[in-house]
């Protein structure tokens, strides 16, 4: 997997997100680090919020703050209203403001239908669907007059499912829907609501799925026509571009990112 690159003064545009604050769901490791770290690079102040893996959440903080970015990490469960609550309460805490959300949390396990349990289900769905409907609600409520941005991380899934992704592809097509929707909604409040479907992305979890090195990350690789995995650093400056200025008139799109699959 390729190392995210953090350095000063590394980005195209430098500052566009000055002055913000942005909480990223899931932002330990994978595609939500790598956002993380490429929203402080533009100017934001992070909240980088983790489930388990504190050290992961710890290393993407230290990255920023060695690179002059403002960032902390907290704990939650994105499925958990009280968890959602303390993530919340410590952004408006520490840097006094909230002008974007990035839905990234989210879990991906595959079975065949024979295979699929109540508990498959209930999990998937409350990390990947209620977990980004508690994170969206709370931050509704603390945007200040002038809006924000929601983006939410969705999956090529939706669009392009394989076989035994049954449930993880209902929830993905879910954060389709609910982002159509929102940007309806939210948008009377100046609120912007879109989302990114990634491809096959090289992460911790795909290796630990064992993907990489597999037949199907081969298969994957011979639909992308650019000819390869994603990696973090593909997915991060779209979810930039999104959160920032530059995408003001742009609400209830899904953006795919993908390589061509």
């Amino acid at each position: 997997m390729r190392n995210s690159t953090f350095e000063a003064g590394s980005s195209r545009g430098p500052g566009r997100l000055s002055n913000k604050v942005a909480v990223v769901t899931g932002g330990s490791k994978g595609i939500g680090a790598g956002i993380a770290r490429r929203l402080a690079l533009e100017g934001a102040s992070v909240v980088v919020n983790y489930s388990t893996d504190q050290a992961g959440a710890q290393s993407v903080v230290a990255d920023i703050l060695a690179a002059n970015g403002k960032a902390v990490a907290v704990q939650g469960n994105v499925a958990e209203a009280a968890d959602i609550e303390r993530i919340f309460v410590t952004a408006i805490r520490d840097f006094g403001r909230l002008d974007i959300l990035v839905n990234n949390a989210g879990i991906y396990r595959f079975h065949a239908i024979e295979d699929i349990t109540e508990s498959e289900y209930r999990s998937h769905f409350d990390t990947n669907v209620l977990g980004l409907l508690l994170a969206t609600q709370a931050a509704v409520a603390r945007f200040g007059a002038e809006g924000g941005s929601i983006v939410n991380i969705g999956s090529i899934a939706s669009r392009q499912p394989t076989a035994s992704t049954t449930v993880y592809t209902a929830t993905k097509a879910s954060v389709d829907a609910i982002t159509r929707t929102l940007s309806k909604e939210l948008g009377p409040r100046k609120i912007r609501v879109n989302s990114i479907n990634p491809g096959a992305v090289e992460t911790e979890g795909t290796h630990a799925a064992k993907i990489i090195g597999s037949e199907m990350e081969k298969a994957f690789i011979a639909m992308t026509p650019l000819g390869r995995l994603g990696q973090p650093d593909d997915i991060a400056p779209v979810v930039a571009f999104l959160a920032s200025e530059e995408a003001r008139w742009i609400t209830g799109e899904t953006i795919v990112v993908s390589g061509g699959l």
